[in-house]
């Protein structure tokens, strides 16, 4: 299993970034899935976007796609979520995920939550309008 440490969470107005990062504890290894959820509340947890690592596939859930960006910084066991034009239906808690299972060449990673193993704490996305 990995451990995983979210950050960058804040309180933004509508129309502003923010970049969250997910630290692993260890290397993860390559075709890998990993992933950011968020989880608003009195709402269902809920899939952002995919990647899968050393591919670098990635995914999106249609609310964000076009607006925010899932990137990987292997030398750094880094995942992050760069989020632009943030919009009030964007707050919640963000999750970063991980899976250890080893994918094949050319596998999308899902946005389905009981695919992921590791899960972060959580850091908390707050939009305001």
């Amino acid at each position: 299993q990995v451990h995983l440490v979210e950050s960058g969470g804040d309180s933004v107005q509508a129309g502003g970034s923010l970049r969250l990062s997910c630290v692993a504890s260890v290397y993860t290894y390559s075709r890998r899935c990993m992933a950011w959820f968020r989880q608003a509340p009195g709402k269902e947890r809920e899939g952002v976007a995919t990647i899968i690592t050393g591919a670098g596939t990635t995914y999106y859930a249609d609310s964000v796609k076009g607006r925010f960006t899932i990137s990987q910084d292997n030398a750094k066991n880094t995942l992050y979520l760069q989020m632009n034009s943030l919009k009030p239906e964007d707050t919640g808690m963000y999750y970063c995920a991980a899976d250890t299972t080893r994918r094949d060449w050319g596998y999308t990673c899902l946005l389905r939550a009981e695919d992921y193993k590791s899960w972060g704490q959580g850091t908390q996305v707050t939009v305001s309008s």
